[in-house]
């Protein structure tokens, strides 16, 4: 019999996926050590030996998360012909993938650590520093559609992003509470009405003519 403490073997990259999900469903706090050394099929000794503690195993989930999901994000942002393609990529994809069967609804990222104890306040700088990078991920991508001159330059392009971060942190909250991909879509639509629209040259000339009348002086 091998010595108490010792690791079992196991695959490691299995248990810490069994561990995401894990720490997904159910929150950093909501979760167990018997939850996750059930989900993991490992024991607390093995659990300790292979990652160190409950804190460091929720990092590497974190981080095993954001390789999954983040990816996804980030080709749909680089591939979009547009910044506007782009974000209304990112909201539909996430008003599908929220709700997806077989996997737990909403974010992990928005989900698992909304507030805490004291001694857990390790975990909330983690992950509002997560949730800033994905904030930062979106300004960068509008402000290259100023650059490309498909945003109007004066754009305010903290304000859209901190928007649009808004509208996918309730989007998660909603569908944890059960919303559908309809309902989560329309809410994409309606968020996608505030993007601020180029105005051609030639039509602010026809409303202002409108507007005004022609040849009249001021």
């Amino acid at each position: 019999m091998p010595p108490v403490g010792r690791p079992r073997s196991f695959d490691r990259d299995a248990a810490l996926l069994a561990a995401m999900n894990m720490f997904w469903a159910l929150g950093y706090e909501g979760t167990s050590l018997t939850d996750l050394t059930q989900a993991m099929n490992i024991n607390r000794p093995s659990l300790y030996a292979a990652f160190g503690s409950k804190e460091k195993l929720f990092a590497e989930a974190l981080a095993l998360y954001e390789d999954i999901e983040g990816g996804v994000i980030t080709r749909l942002l680089d591939d979009a012909q547009t910044a506007r393609a782009g974000i209304e990529a990112t909201l539909r994809h996430n008003a599908r993938v929220y709700v997806e069967e077989g996997r737990p609804r909403g974010c992990m990222i928005v989900l698992s650590h909304l507030v805490g104890t004291p001694e857990s306040t390790e975990i909330r700088p983690l992950l509002v520093a997560r949730r800033e990078a994905g904030e930062a991920e979106l300004g960068d991508r509008i402000e290259r559609g100023k650059t490309n001159g498909d945003v109007p330059a004066d754009a305010d392009s903290k304000g859209l992003a901190a928007f649009y971060t808004t509208i996918l942190q309730g989007m998660s909250i909603k569908a944890r509470d059960g919303a559908t991909e309809s309902e989560l879509d329309e809410i994409v639509t309606v968020a996608m009405s505030a993007w601020p629209e180029k105005l051609d040259p030639e039509s602010v000339g026809e409303q202002a003519n409108e507007t005004f009348g022609t040849g009249r002086t001021w």
